[in-house]
């Protein structure tokens, strides 16, 4: 359909703009207001996302990182006293911790700046852990009954019919903890049409 236009951080959403190719009887992009983007060809205007992260995650792994680097460092540093005390790891040993700290922060990286659930104008995308290109689930707006979280704010039910016996459960534990009633208010507003 077109490019992504741009994103800006607004109240913890990222909201992303989809522009198409712009010929006569398109819109143009809304220069003066970034993040309310127009999409060029769609009819009613702006076509927003809401993108949420598993940054949630993601700060278990930036731990690991630091943890690991920390430790790829002790040992790397311990071999300045290894001609005095032979019995001291070699310094190469320092490479293992010091691979799995950068698996760790590639992890992490990844973990914050793709999708978890984006919000859009047709449904929410749904991205798994695991292969989340290869796996990636739309709910339709219209396959949405209702929806409710929970008190803590953690998990998200979208229930498909009104007697609410089916549905999916989203955990929200992936996104950060701030960024979670926005999820909420976003998803239950649109299905109950305000």
């Amino acid at each position: 359909m077109g490019a992504i236009s741009g994103c800006v951080d607004f109240w913890g959403w990222e909201l992303t703009g989809i522009v198409g190719r712009v010929g006569p009887g398109m819109r143009q992009p809304n220069k003066t207001q970034p993040g309310k983007q127009l999409a060029a060809g769609i009819p009613g205007g702006a076509a927003l996302e809401l993108r949420f992260t598993r940054s949630g995650q993601a700060v278990v792994f930036w731990v690991l990182a630091a943890v690991l680097a920390a430790a790829a460092v002790t040992l790397g540093a311990s071999a300045i006293y290894r001609e005095s005390n032979p019995q001291l790891p070699h310094p190469a040993w320092a490479l293992v911790p010091l691979a799995l700290a950068l698996l760790a922060a590639r992890g992490a990286a990844s973990l914050t700046r793709h999708a978890y659930l984006i919000l859009t104008p047709i449904g929410i995308e749904i991205f798994p852990f695991f292969r989340p290109a290869a796996g990636m689930r739309l709910v339709l707006w219209q396959e949405v009954a209702a929806a409710e979280v929970n008190a803590l704010g953690t998990m998200l039910t979208l229930h498909h019919d009104a007697a609410k016996t089916s549905g999916i459960a989203l955990s929200l534990k992936p996104i950060r903890a701030d960024r979670r009633g926005f999820v909420a208010q976003a998803v239950i507003a649109r299905t109950h049409g305000t």
